[in-house]
């Protein structure tokens, strides 16, 4: 299995997990899968409490399309990877028949392959890792034990957050990045409007201007 690089490791153990809130952490450590993986095109962590799928964060618009298709279901390789504590892998989205009405419809979107990975946590709160891509066969076994160690960090800082806030201070937390990606989305709007460009390219206008600015997202 392939191992992170010293790169990778650098910038996961750069993340501060005490001060920040927990949706900027997130992010984070979704942008450094995106950027490690081998195969992944986009990234988003899955978090579930109680029977309430929620992305947390996410690296681009196919990632968070790919989610919410499965959130209006209830099932689908994220939800169940969290759920189940079991790894998911779709090699090739046109042949899928383990969730078969959710491939017909992400297919569309561009996604052919993806790999959920569950957090290692025992808590109120699963989720999952998830990596999705443009080409099927993306994930090979050789980078699971990448996978696997960057939804470790994940897990840790999920599970950091809710053993030493109390439930409704999560719940805000998770409210707030709520509202924050309903801002995103307004401003991704407009920016499509006046660019005549996709959403993906909306979206990299948007965090190229935060990181201009040096505020967040």
């Amino acid at each position: 299995m392939a191992d992170l690089s010293a790169r990778a490791l650098q910038a996961l153990l750069s993340v501060r997990l005490g001060d920040a809130p927990l949706s900027d952490v997130l992010q984070r450590y979704t942008d450094i899968a995106r950027d490690n993986l081998p195969g992944a095109d986009e990234v988003s962590v899955t978090l579930v409490r109680g029977d309430r799928p929620f992305t947390a964060a996410y690296s681009g618009q196919l990632a968070l399309d790919a989610d919410e298709l499965q959130y209006e279901r209830g099932y689908g390789p994220c939800i169940d990877a969290g759920l189940s504590g079991v790894l998911l892998r779709v090699d090739d989205m046109r042949a899928e028949t383990r969730w078969p009405d959710y491939a017909a419809k992400v297919v569309p979107r561009g996604v052919l392959s993806s790999l959920s990975v569950p957090l290692p946590m025992q808590t109120d709160v699963v989720g999952a890792l998830n990596c999705y891509a443009r080409e099927a066969h993306a994930f090979s076994e050789r980078v699971h034990g990448v996978a696997l160690e960057l939804a470790g960090h994940v897990g840790v800082a999920v599970a950091n957050a809710v053993t030493y806030s109390e439930a409704t201070q999560l719940a805000a937390e998770l409210q707030t990045a709520m509202l924050s990606r309903a801002t995103i989305e307004q401003a991704k709007g407009i920016i499509m409007a006046q660019n005549r460009c996709d959403a993906d390219t909306a979206f990299d206008v948007l965090r190229r201007a935060s990181m201009g600015r040096n505020v967040k997202l």
